[in-house]
């Protein structure tokens, strides 16, 4: 439970900052944008899977970011049942101030955190998700 309320915690910071700064986004929309920051194009399907997220909700944040003017799909053009979803030249914009921002964000989550606790916590909710991916559902 703690974990969640400490998630709910930093982006409702990360929300402020955006609002502070008049980014007109929400966590997560930036969170789609990450993952597409990190790799273009992907399929909208992939998309979902990496922000774990299921089909619908992930069809409402592209056809947001879409309606935004931060993204466009594109048909695969060797399947055209497959969205490519690429970022536009206003979303690329976007980068380098938001992550700054959720770099701040997380200064401010961590302070008086020493180095070797946040090290602990890492390893102990990895093991945590390992436990508990499909993998090893069975």
């Amino acid at each position: 439970m703690i974990t969640g309320v400490a998630n709910t915690a930093l982006a409702r910071r990360l929300q402020r900052y955006f609002r502070e700064n008049a980014i007109d986004l929400t966590v997560e929309q930036w969170s789609v944008l990450v993952h597409l920051w990190k790799e273009d194009g992907v399929s909208q399907q992939d998309l979902a899977n990496k922000t774990y997220r299921d089909k619908p909700s992930m069809t409402r944040l592209v056809d947001n970011l879409e309606r935004m003017g931060l993204v466009t799909r594109k048909a695969s053009p060797d399947d055209r049942r497959i969205n490519r979803i690429f970022l536009t030249d206003e979303a690329k914009a976007l980068r380098d101030k938001t992550m700054a921002l959720a770099n701040q964000t997380l200064l401010d989550g961590l302070e008086g955190v020493s180095a070797e606790d946040i090290e602990v916590t890492r390893k102990v909710l990895t093991q945590v998700y390992e436990n508990l991916s499909l993998v090893n559902v069975g």
